[in-house]
């Protein structure tokens, strides 16, 4: 089942003993991974932004997300971060997650995005509604990007700008799907219904802007901005101070 909805994947409920499995840690593993696999390796970065990388602490294996070589919950966790809008086969993708490990963490771009950080690595065009994850394949769409704008949305901006760094903190929604689950989640691929449809083909909705972006009282906006502004300083100071004193 869905547990939750993290702000980001370094808010997660992993115990310290726990064994922790990535699922396509690419070129920006998380650091409390004890096994990494990716299904490309050398310099093959067609899926990913620059070369693989692991860090000192990691194991490494070569091995595909759709047929793991691991025993059933053999891991206590699973991460897996913007890897599900690459894969052909999402079904048994998550399948082979909910298999080997116990509880996991999942992250892809959400459908807002998509259309802001259009790829054309990514097959998928992905959204959470009411507890379930519904995919879409952008063929059947006819969803073909013109440019590729990730490095601006991905790369330049949260390096560069301060205002979408708050963005990004205070609305992680417009860019990404985040769940916390346990055993496995409520997913649909291609789904038929209509009014499931009509986020993936209508125009936007004004009643949406609710169900995406829940309102808030004045004094949690200021909240969030203060957490916003006190994670970047947080931020900030371990890329520049602390690695100027090492």
């Amino acid at each position: 089942m869905k547990l939750r909805n993290p702000q980001n994947r370094f808010q997660l409920s992993i115990k310290k003993n726990d064994r922790v499995l990535e699922v396509g840690g690419g070129h920006n593993p998380h650091p409390r991974s004890n096994l990494v696999v990716d299904k490309y390796t050398g310099n093959d970065n067609q899926h990913r932004v620059t070369d693989l990388k692991v860090l000192r602490h990691q194991q490494f294996m070569e091995a595909d997300g759709e047929n793991l070589p691991f025993k059933d919950h053999e891991f206590d966790y699973v991460i897996c971060c913007h890897v599900l809008e690459h894969v052909p086969n999402p079904q048994k993708f998550l399948a082979e997650q909910f298999r080997v490990a116990k509880r996991g963490y999942i992250e892809t771009p959400s459908l807002l995005g998509e259309y802001l950080a259009q790829k054309d690595s990514h097959k998928w065009i992905l959204h959470e509604h009411e507890d379930v994850l519904y995919l879409m394949d952008k063929k059947e769409l006819n969803f073909f990007p013109r440019y590729d704008t990730g490095n601006l949305f991905h790369d330049y901006l949260p390096k560069h700008s301060i205002g979408y760094k708050i963005i990004q903190r205070t609305h992680p929604n417009v860019e990404t799907i985040r769940i916390e689950w346990e055993h496995n989640f409520n997913f649909e691929v291609n789904p038929q219904d209509p009014e499931i449809r009509k986020f993936f083909t209508g125009p936007w909705n004004y009643q949406w802007n609710d169900s995406f972006f829940p309102p808030r009282s004045m004094g949690n906006e200021f909240k969030a901005a203060a957490a916003a502004m006190w994670d970047i300083s947080k931020s900030v100071f371990k890329s520049k101070v602390l690695k100027k004193g090492n």
